[in-house]
């Protein structure tokens, strides 16, 4: 699956849990973002969605203790949804659900995500939303952080997924997609440094020293700008 071997382990040991825990209530395992592309980074999340019929008690007491095991092992996380859950929850969730749109393998079961439809309306709402929480509590860091190269370098990586999920979800509303979330943020970003060093903040962990503060707020300004073109594709 073009994944670290650790990794392909562990969606393994996930696999026959959810499989011994949920039963036949089992509907799908998904695999999306930076795993489904088989583009993981130090940094990465392994992101799942379990799609199931019922979640009750004991079934998420049974897979617990793998979920746990797996979260320090390979940074795994997992969204349990009911089967019944999927229309509100791409609702209440759009961009996460569009980034799934876009990149997603599965694992187990039925392609529950096939030919899903994200309203523009609510995608637009929840894109402002989670722009300005990016500026606002990166700001925050920021400051916390002042003078910290390690902690600064730690920023930007973790900058990376959001933004590149928040680009690629704004052309898709300006009706120019991109091929990948990376194309989308570079084509959002234009030819800022930061944006070119967000790959080796994310895979080394490291950027040339002094850099880490400017990169920041560069991409403060990238989402600042991202900002600016939702307002006008919202009016």
């Amino acid at each position: 699956m073009d994944l670290p071997a650790q990794v392909e382990k562990g969606l393994e040991k996930f696999l026959d849990a959810a499989r011994t825990a949920f039963g036949v209530n089992l509907v799908s395992v998904v695999l999306y973002g930076s795993g489904a592309e088989g583009k993981l980074r130090p940094t990465s999340d392994v992101n799942l969605i379990a799609v199931v019929d019922s979640a009750g008690e004991a079934q998420m007491t049974a897979v617990g203790p793998v979920v746990t095991m797996l979260r320090a092992a390979i940074e795994l996380k997992v969204m349990f949804l009911r089967r019944a859950e999927i229309d509100d929850a791409v609702i209440a969730f759009p961009v996460k659900f569009a980034d799934i749109r876009r990149r997603r393998r599965v694992l187990l079961g039925e392609d529950v995500f096939a030919g899903m439809t994200i309203p523009r309306s609510a995608l637009i709402a929840r894109l402002r939303q989670v722009l300005l929480n990016l500026i606002v509590r990166a700001r925050e860091s920021y400051a916390e952080r002042v003078g910290q190269e390690d902690h600064l370098v730690a920023m930007v990586a973790d900058l990376a997924g959001p933004l590149r999920s928040a680009a690629a979800s704004l052309l898709d509303l300006e009706n120019t997609p991109a091929a990948s979330a990376k194309e989308a943020l570079e084509k959002v970003g234009g030819t800022r440094r930061a944006v070119a060093e967000l790959s080796e903040a994310r895979e080394k962990q490291s950027l040339p020293p002094g850099e880490a503060a400017a990169a920041v707020f560069s991409l403060l300004e990238v989402a600042e700008e991202m900002l600016a073109r939702l307002s006008r594709v919202a009016a």
